[in-house]
């Protein structure tokens, strides 16, 4: 027997009392206590918490005190001993029912393989990480409510409704995945967050471009700075944003272009390099670039390449409502206006995938040749050499 009594503990004052044996309650303002077990280890004091009175009775933390004791005895330390249980315990529960945060990390990282570099490029966890792991992360998966879905996305789900839909289907492969691993869970919980959610009925909005017409004025007042020239490059190829600020001058071979695959748009071993025709004018802007870098065409002001804040910012001088990734758009609307080629050279300029799966396998040319007069063509416009009622010549 201790030297506690349970009528004792009630009345007692705030402060500590011992049991016995090692086994002592600390009582605090307003008669709530915890239980602590005191031992040596090692030559040092421990303080090993035993669970809070009354929840925890004075025989069940004998009790407790007890079974810790007898570990003591066989010279291991009881707090390390049960820190070594909760953790296995725990690494047990997450195998059979990890959290989301844990299941969407898992995820992720079994999809990275699959995605433009590594995932991070397309900020495909982003939409996860921003809106849906903040509120519903620490649950386990087979906690989780449709209605803990729908609380998350409501914030955004009219607002913001492409990042809501990114964020929904995403967490729908994640339910998926943690399904077929064996997790207790339906993905079905998603689908009906989905209807509680509602409809949205959502127009896509197009990237500001500038009017073609309106190309060769904007092209005039561009300076020659770093981003000037980057915005340059961007008109006269045609070719997306993120590939020509990256452009390389060890990717120029004479008057072609190759932007390597990893940043040509397209799942990671979807796409191959991709071939741009040089114009003289872009062979010129080259040149001209040469003065900051002999590595980066357009390199960044510290390191890198220039940033799209800056190209943007300088086209921003220029034209207020124009996007850089617009002028795509400007210069495929002008082929079509003019006539200047066929409709698969046209898209291929851009990058565009043309015909079928079928198509694709017996015909494998990217049109490099039948591409070059039609940017020269461009550049001869862009530069004010050539009037818009000039027609170049289709091939």
């Amino acid at each position: 027997m201790g030297n506690l009594t349970n009528i004792a503990i009630k009345n007692a004052a705030p402060g500590r009392y011992q049991d016995g044996g090692g086994l002592m309650i600390e009582i605090k303002e307003g008669g709530a206590g915890k239980w602590i077990y005191r031992y040596s280890f090692a030559k040092k004091r421990r303080d090993m918490g035993l669970g809070a009175w009354p929840a925890v009775s004075l025989a069940e933390a004998r009790k407790s005190r007890d079974q810790w004791a007898a570990v003591l005895r066989s010279g291991r330390d009881p707090v390390s001993v049960r820190s070594a249980q909760k953790a296995e315990a725990k690494a047990a529960l997450d195998r059979q029912d990890p959290t989301f945060k844990e299941m969407a990390e898992t995820t992720f990282e079994s999809r990275k393989g699959r995605l433009r570099g590594d995932g991070e490029r397309g900020r495909w966890f982003s939409p996860l990480r921003l809106h849906v792991i903040p509120k519903i992360g620490a649950k386990r998966m087979s906690e989780i409510h449709q209605a803990d879905i729908k609380a998350a996305l409501a914030p955004i789900w009219r607002k913001k409704y492409p990042t809501a839909e990114k964020a929904i289907q995403r967490t729908r492969i994640v339910f998926e995945t943690a399904k077929l691993t064996g997790v207790a869970c339906d993905p079905l919980t998603v689908d009906a967050a989905m209807h509680m959610l509602g409809e949205v009925h959502h127009e896509t909005v197009n990237l500001s471009s500038a009017p073609w017409r309106e190309v060769p004025g904007i092209y005039a007042a561009i300076p020659d700075t770093v981003p000037g020239l980057c915005l340059r490059w961007s008109i006269l190829t045609a070719v997306r944003p993120d590939a020509s600020r990256g452009a390389r001058f060890s990717e120029i071979e004479r008057d072609t272009w190759t932007v390597p695959a990893d940043r040509v748009k397209g799942m990671r071993g979807k796409v191959e390099p991709f071939r741009v025709p040089l114009s003289g004018e872009a062979l010129s802007v080259a040149d001209r670039a040469a003065q900051f870098s002999n590595n980066f065409l357009f390199p960044g002001q510290r390191s890198g390449t220039v940033s799209d804040v800056a190209v943007t910012k300088a086209l921003r001088l220029l034209h207020p409502t124009a996007t850089v990734h617009g002028f795509r758009a400007s210069c495929r609307t002008w082929m079509e206006d003019v006539d200047a080629c066929s409709y698969d050279v046209a898209e291929s300029i851009l990058g565009h995938v043309v015909g079928g799966k079928v198509e694709r396998t017996y015909q494998r040319s990217d049109r490099l040749d039948r591409r070059r007069p039609v940017m020269e063509a461009w550049a001869r416009f862009v530069t004010g050499q050539e009037s818009d009622e000039v027609v170049p010549i289709r091939r």
